[in-house]
C-alpha cells in the first residue's frame, strides 16, 4: 500500500505551503488521492511525483494554465513531457549564450578593447532589443501565449536580415502614422482605420511564426489593460490602444 502524506506533509516534503496546494486542487491542478477516515485529505507518491513535475515547470517561468494543459491531458506520458521542456530550455539556453554574447561584444567595444563590424554590431542591437522584450513583456506575454510561441518568436528576430528589419521599421512607421490620423478622425471603420489594423497584422508577421485572428484581438485587448502598453501607445496618439482595439474588433469581425 502506498505511503500516505496528509496536507501538512506534503508541505513540508516539497518546501512549498499548504495553501499553495489548497489552490492547486481548487483550479483542478492537483487533487489529493482521497480523504481518510478523518475526513482530511491526503496525497501519495503518484501525486508526489506530480507535484515534482510541476515544481519543475513552475520554476523554469511557465505558467500554471500551460501546466495544467500538460499535466491532465489524456495523453501525459512524463518521460516524454519533460524530454520536450528538456529541448525547449535548451533553446533558451542557446538565446541566453547569444544575448551574453553579443553583450560581452558590445562591452569591449565600448571600452575601446576591440572593434565590431557592422555585421556584428547588428546582431548585437537584435539581441539587445530580444533582452529588452523580454526584461519589459517576457513574464505577461510567456503566461499568455506559452514559452514556445515567446521563443519562436525571440528566435525570429534574431535571424532577421537587415533587409527585413527596414521593411519592419517601415511598416511600424506607417502603422503609427495611420493610428494617429485615425483616432483623429474618430471613427474606428473609418478607411484610415481599417488601414492601420492591416498594417498591425503585417507587423506582426514579422514576429509571429503563426497567426489567428482570436490571438490578434487578445494582443490589442491586452494593449489596454496593461500600462506599459497604453503607456506606448498614449504616445502616438491619445486612447490610442482604446481605439486600435475598437478597430481592430471591425477588422477581425
Amino acid at each position: 500500500m502506498d505511503k500516505e502524506y496528509n496536507i501538512g506533509q506534503l508541505s513540508d516534503i516539497a518546501g512549498i505551503s499548504s495553501r499553495t496546494l489548497r489552490y492547486y486542487d481548487e483550479i483542478g491542478l492537483l487533487r489529493p488521492s482521497g480523504k481518510n477516515r478523518s475526513g482530511y485529505r491526503f496525497y501519495t507518491q503518484s501525486e508526489v511525483d506530480i507535484l515534482h513535475q510541476i515544481m519543475f515547470y513552475r520554476q523554469s517561468g511557465m505558467a500554471l494554465n500551460d501546466i495544467k494543459a500538460i499535466i491532465c491531458s489524456q495523453d501525459f506520458d512524463p518521460l516524454n513531457a519533460m524530454e520536450q521542456h528538456k529541448e525547449k530550455l535548451l533553446q533558451q539556453r542557446k538565446e541566453l549564450d547569444n544575448l551574453i554574447k553579443n553583450a560581452e561584444k558590445t562591452i569591449k567595444m565600448l571600452k575601446g578593447e576591440t572593434m565590431m563590424n557592422n555585421k556584428e554590431k547588428f546582431e548585437a542591437f537584435k539581441a539587445g532589443l530580444v533582452e529588452e522584450n523580454e526584461r519589459k513583456y517576457g513574464k505577461e506575454i510567456r503566461e499568455k501565449y506559452g514559452d514556445e510561441a515567446v521563443n519562436a518568436r525571440n528566435q525570429k528576430l534574431l535571424d532577421m536580415s537587415r533587409e527585413e528589419y527596414r521593411n519592419l521599421e517601415e511598416v511600424n512607421e506607417a502603422l503609427n502614422e495611420a493610428l494617429r490620423a485615425a483616432v483623429e478622425n474618430g471613427d474606428p471603420s473609418s478607411a484610415i482605420a481599417q488601414k492601420a489594423c492591416e498594417l498591425h497584422r503585417r507587423w506582426l508577421g514579422f514576429y509571429w511564426n503563426f497567426y489567428s485572428k482570436e490571438a490578434h484581438l487578445n494582443l490589442c485587448m491586452m494593449y489596454t489593460q496593461d500600462e506599459r502598453f497604453k503607456e506606448y501607445y498614449e504616445k502616438i496618439a491619445e486612447g490610442g490602444a482604446e481605439f486600435l482595439y475598437k478597430a481592430m474588433q471591425i477588422y477581425l469581425a
